[in-house]
């Protein structure tokens, strides 16, 4: 693979949450307080405002737009007339919520921090919320390290989430209503800080390790093909374009809320990998 990158776009606060979409790479700005959409040729566009901190971003079946609020703890759901409330999170929550998939059936599985690990609270397990389509939320698994970035496979069987401080890949049976079972270690990831993921045709996960500013590709049961360093921190990942072989990388200088909107320094820098993306988002 090479792994010369480009700049397709820059001069955001925080970037998270990539999803492409409809030829278009989506993208939550976090601490800008909005969602974009970017094209090929990098020409950006306002999608919507989420003061309360936009976060994971997904799609209902019928094409509506779904969005993390994540100080609020809230799933909203964008409408013709506009936002709504889609679930309350906050039942599950312990902390700002944060990434999301959303599965074939509209299903949301949706991470929170657990903590407030800026002011350097004591780390605190975390429950991945189950959202069904009509906004009903149930507890999918409990006691999970700052569960964050999640993918599903392309036979909607797994989910797979990165635990950002566990150091790990965890991965889950998903059942025909949505529950989650059979919990286990996908794969270690000694050094790293597992944040945006991404999941390939040949069934490794790309990692976004933003402590070790670096994009790492996994192997099912650990061990990585690829290492890539980057100068600033590595946040999230999303494989997408026409053929899906565009990796989209999300980075950043710096990961506190006042220091990225002073610097405005993340940017979306691209790729080309060899295998295409599979599974959701």
């Amino acid at each position: 693979m090479d792994e010369t990158r480009r700049v397709l776009a820059e001069g955001f606060c925080f970037l998270e949450g990539p999803r492409w979409h409809e030829g278009r790479l989506f993208v939550s700005d976090m601490h800008g307080d909005r969602v974009v959409a970017v094209d090929a040729a990098g020409q950006v566009e306002a999608v919507l405002d989420v003061p309360t901190r936009p976060s994971g971003l997904g799609w209902l079946p019928d094409g509506r737009l779904l969005v993390v609020s994540m100080v609020d703890r809230k799933l909203l759901r964008r409408d013709p007339d506009g936002l709504h409330v889609h679930a309350d999170l906050s039942g599950i929550a312990t902390y700002h919520c944060n990434d999301m998939v959303v599965d074939a059936q509209g299903r949301a599985y949706v991470g929170n921090f657990g903590f407030d690990w800026e002011v350097r609270e004591a780390p605190t397990p975390a429950a991945l919320a189950l959202v069904y389509p009509n906004g009903r939320v149930v507890r999918a698994a409990e006691d999970l390290s700052f569960p964050n970035g999640t993918v599903i496979t392309p036979d909607g069987r797994t989910l797979i989430v990165g635990e950002s401080f566990g150091g790990c890949l965890t991965a889950f049976d998903i059942a025909a209503d949505g529950t989650l079972s059979n919990r286990r270690v996908w794969a270690a990831l000694e050094g790293a800080s597992p944040d945006g993921i991404c999941l390939d045709a040949e069934g490794c996960v790309w990692v976004a390790s933003p402590l070790s500013s670096e994009l790492l590709r996994v192997r099912p049961g650990g061990g990585f093909t690829h290492s890539i360093k980057f100068e600033h921190h590595v946040v999230a990942c999303m494989l997408g374009g026409a053929d899906r072989r565009t990796l989209f990388v999300l980075t950043a200088p710096s990961l506190t809320r006042e220091a990225c909107r002073a610097a405005r320094g993340a940017r979306i820098e691209v790729l080309e990998a060899d295998v295409p993306g599979a599974g959701w988002p």
